[in-house]
């Protein structure tokens, strides 16, 4: 519920934001860039879970992921229907043509692409049916998620920092996924717990 909560708040945030008419002198813009951002955000916290209880055993991070995934895909969904129905007005010619000039457009749309089957799959029925395949096509997100990155820092016109340092944290997230790395940072972790206490003579 927690995880629900928090992940709401971007979104809370924007329509009081929306209501008010506090949204900066192009609209359409912030909401774009504001569902793009929290996308982000929110998927590079679904990926810190596993992390998580690799490096501290923390277990009460793994049942995050499911929930953080799909308000990360929310904010996707809102981002693309913002740019196709409110920017564009559903002018599919129109986006053929900025695309070939905005590359970053294909990009972001291949990432939106690679997170629907995830969404609509993420649910324990279709975890049953499809068995060992659930695990691959879920890993389809270790793509999505420096996809994403790409997309924002293609879009952005001058400062490259934020964008960078996100993607830098979604980096490193993958990295902890590596066997080789996964490997050592358990030997590390039960090593740590395992060790027996020095007995200080008096």
């Amino acid at each position: 519920m927690a995880a629900h909560l928090l992940a709401a708040v971007p979104f809370a945030l924007l329509m009081a934001d929306f209501f008010a008419d506090n949204l900066t002198a192009n609209p359409i813009q912030a909401i774009e860039q504001r569902t793009g951002y929290w996308a982000i955000v929110v998927l590079a916290a679904s990926l810190a879970c596993t992390p998580l209880n690799t490096l501290l055993g923390w277990r009460a991070a793994l049942p995050l992921r499911r929930p953080l995934g799909l308000w990360g895909f929310f904010y996707a969904a809102l981002h693309v229907t913002t740019f196709f129905w409110l920017d564009y007005g559903l002018d599919l010619g129109l986006i053929w043509v900025d695309t070939a000039t905005k590359p970053f457009i294909l990009l972001g749309l291949s990432t939106f692409l690679l997170l629907l089957p995830l969404a609509l799959t993420s649910t324990r029925g279709w975890m049953k049916r499809l068995g060992k395949r659930w695990k691959r096509l879920h890993q389809l997100i270790y793509l999505a998620a420096p996809l994403a990155v790409a997309h924002w820092i293609w879009s952005v016109k001058a400062d490259y920092r934020e964008p960078l340092l996100v993607g830098a944290v979604i980096v490193a997230l993958l990295a902890l996924r590596l066997p080789a790395v996964k490997r050592t940072l358990t030997t590390l972790r039960t090593r740590r717990a395992v060790a027996p206490t020095k007995v200080v003579k008096q």
